[in-house]
């Protein structure tokens, strides 16, 4: 073979190789496996995972007590996705119900050492009006933080009808999809937004 084919055929080689090697580092390649959401259409995923650089941050989880089976594989998928984005400074805090959790998180975003919240809760309707007091009562308290601290508040509360929608959202017993995993990845996103601009 001539001197110049050679010297194609190794840069053709060489450049495959780069590249190959550039897509395995690629942050964007690497995601956090998960069911479909039950609640997204069937003919888009919803809430794309890319796994984001979250090496240096310190998130907080504070989960609720009551429904604790869903709870704490809320938090669990919650964990894995941080975990996935580098996240290794991790704490987590519990309430006695969901009702408690604005209050719990302002006393983290008081202490200023964190760089985001998860909050973590499970309703599930009954017979009266209570579900519908709380719920709005905790979405309102957990978006006034957002915007009085600018520091990311991720609301991780299941609203639902029965047991079932519930089991089916936190993929209690492996099965269904973790809503867990999604805020995970959220918290991670908004707080690097927030370095971004705000440092």
């Amino acid at each position: 073979l001539k001197p110049s084919i050679l010297l194609f055929a190794r840069r053709q080689a060489l450049g495959s190789l780069v590249r190959a090697m550039a897509e395995a580092g690629c942050p964007q390649k690497r995601k956090l496996e998960n069911a479909p959401n039950p609640d997204g259409a069937k003919t888009i995923r919803g809430l794309d995972l890319p796994a984001f650089d979250g090496k240096g941050l310190k998130i907080a989880i504070i989960s609720a007590r009551w429904n604790s089976i869903v709870c704490g594989s809320l938090v669990d998928g919650c964990k894995e996705a941080l975990a996935t984005c580098n996240v290794t400074d991790v704490t987590v805090e519990y309430v006695a119900g969901s009702y408690e959790l604005p209050f719990a998180a302002q006393v983290l975003l008081e202490s200023k050492k964190f760089d985001g919240i998860v909050c973590i809760g499970c309703l599930i309707k009954g017979g009266t009006m209570h579900f519908e007091y709380i719920s709005e009562a905790v979405t309102q308290g957990i978006m006034n933080l957002n915007l009085k601290y600018t520091t990311p508040v991720i609301y991780g509360v299941l609203g639902c009808f029965t047991e079932e929608q519930a089991k089916e959202r936190s993929g209690v017993d492996g099965a269904g999809h973790n809503s867990g995993k999604d805020w995970g990845t959220t918290v991670v996103e908004s707080a690097l937004l927030r370095k971004k601009y705000l440092g």
